[in-house]
């Protein structure tokens, strides 16, 4: 799959993905691992694609330009809402300090723990749990990223954001969202909205 993997990783850089780090840890995650077995031969075209439970694991351009918004540095310690497979966390373990993906999906939650643990990566936790309020007990996050569609990004996930904290979510309704970016400065927050995007709904209490 290596020259699978670097015409995704060109098409990438076609669509303005410009960030190394972003890349080089996209060419070192097996996506192949995260996916559906009859999904496999898919793994590195730029497209969503199935996983357990009527998920689905997001679109490589997608999860790179959100990883980008992020302003990931080596010291943060991240919190992913709806981790699903575990692939965005696999990505931010080598971009970020800890990452703490949290989902509401059992099956998912235990496969996504094993994979990861057999893949080497050690400085992910994957919780069960609602992530549409986030995760208090390892508050403040540096960056939290949300892997499905909220609604409007709930007051809980914001006051976990730590000083200069930086929130990338998909928001709107079922079918449509835009990409936003909040950025956390003191008491001010600063919003920016991006690219349209499509993800499954985020369930939970400030979810759908």
């Amino acid at each position: 799959m290596l020259q699978e993997k670097i015409e995704l990783i060109n098409r990438l850089k076609s669509k303005g993905i410009t960030n190394e780090r972003i890349l080089n840890a996209i060419k070192s995650v097996p996506r192949e691992k995260f996916v559906s077995e009859k999904s496999k031969s898919l793994a590195y075209t730029d497209i969503a694609l199935p996983i357990k439970s009527g998920q689905t694991i997001s679109q490589p351009f997608i999860v790179a330009r959100m990883l980008e918004l992020l302003e990931l540095e080596s010291t943060d310690k991240i919190l992913e809402i709806g981790s699903g497979s575990g692939y965005a966390a696999a990505l931010m373990s080598l971009l970020g300090g800890k990452v703490i993906g949290v989902d509401k999906d059992e099956d998912l939650v235990k496969s996504s723990k094993e994979l990861l643990r057999n893949l080497g990566y050690k400085n992910i936790k994957i919780l069960r749990g609602d992530g549409s309020k986030g995760y208090p007990p390892y508050h403040p996050y540096q960056k939290i990223l949300v892997s499905g569609a909220l609604p409007e990004i709930p007051e809980a996930l914001i006051n976990q954001l730590d000083h200069l904290g930086v929130l990338v979510a998909p928001v709107g309704d079922r079918m449509h969202q835009k990409i936003v970016k909040l950025k956390k400065v003191g008491k001010q927050i600063t919003k920016e909205v991006h690219e349209h995007c499509i993800f499954l709904p985020i369930r939970g209490e400030y979810g759908f």
